[in-house]
């Protein structure tokens, strides 16, 4: 009977070890995930950043839900994630609801078309008169005698947001198509040789002309300096009185250190600090 009894308490104590042991883990689990969702522009900067990250922190799990800057500043708004993507400023309503927006770094937006297309510079001027329809064909604009396809994101998009207020064309434009990613904006003007889009400098490629505006090019220096006029911030939203994870706020200040900003250059946008 006692050799029962021990060998029961026995077999007790490794139960509730082992129960200790699992509610432990899963705790530690719960610490070690950054959930950030947002902005499509930010693919390349925040998939760059989560990398070195997780390549640092070995426990970590590092997630990016590439939604918009609309749905990732509601998916913060609402817990669903530790860190908002926009790229764009946040509204007064926005931060009126108790959002903070930290600027990460800053952004181009070019101007792209196809790279049939012969036209190389553009003013403001033209490209507002372009986008709400006042301009509808591209021998108007230097170009040839073809019907301009306006491409431009959805009405959530941080981008069109960005791209609309500097250029002056809230609401005013006539889209051909409204997509909803960074990357179908460029594929759609790349496959049709009379089509007019914005994309991310740091997301463009080959496969579209970049146009100069005003007779600046998009890179680094011109967006440092300010000469490129269509630009925007990159900003990581969080919630001001909700408090961080120790593993999501130990990436958010990564974000914003020293050793980020060659991480953030890299990826083709200018770093905030």
């Amino acid at each position: 009977m006692k050799k029962r009894n021990i060998i029961g308490r026995i077999t007790a104590l490794c139960l509730a070890s082992l129960m200790l042991v699992m509610a432990m883990a899963g705790c530690t689990g719960e610490e070690k995930k950054v959930a950030t969702d947002g902005s499509t522009s930010m693919e390349k900067v925040i998939g760059a950043l989560g990398e070195a990250f997780e390549s640092e922190n070995s426990t970590v799990t590092f997630t990016y839900n590439p939604t918009g800057s609309g749905t990732g500043i509601t998916a913060v708004s609402e817990g669903r994630c530790d860190i908002g993507l926009s790229s764009r400023a946040l509204k007064d309503e926005e931060t009126a609801k108790g959002l903070k927006g930290t600027i990460l770094a800053y952004d181009g937006i070019a101007v792209i078309v196809n790279n049939e297309n012969p036209v190389e510079d553009l003013t403001i001027e033209t490209i507002a008169k372009i986008y709400t329809g006042e301009i509808t064909n591209w021998k108007d604009a230097g170009g040839n005698n073809a019907e301009i396809v306006l491409i431009g994101r959805e009405a959530n998009s941080g981008t069109r947001d960005g791209f609309e207020s500097v250029v002056g064309v809230e609401d005013e434009c006539k889209y051909r198509q409204e997509l909803t990613a960074t990357g179908d904006v460029i594929s759609a003007v790349a496959g049709n040789p009379n089509a007019i889009g914005y994309a991310s400098v740091a997301s463009v490629k080959e496969t579209v002309k970049t146009l100069k505006v005003q007779g600046v090019t998009p890179n680094e220096t011109t967006i440092k300096d300010g000469s490129y006029k269509i630009q925007r911030p990159f900003v990581l939203v969080t919630k001001e009185d909700v408090k961080l994870s120790d593993t999501a706020q130990a990436f958010f200040d990564f974000c914003l250190s020293e050793d980020a900003k060659a991480i953030i250059t890299n990826a083709g946008v200018v770093p905030a600090n």
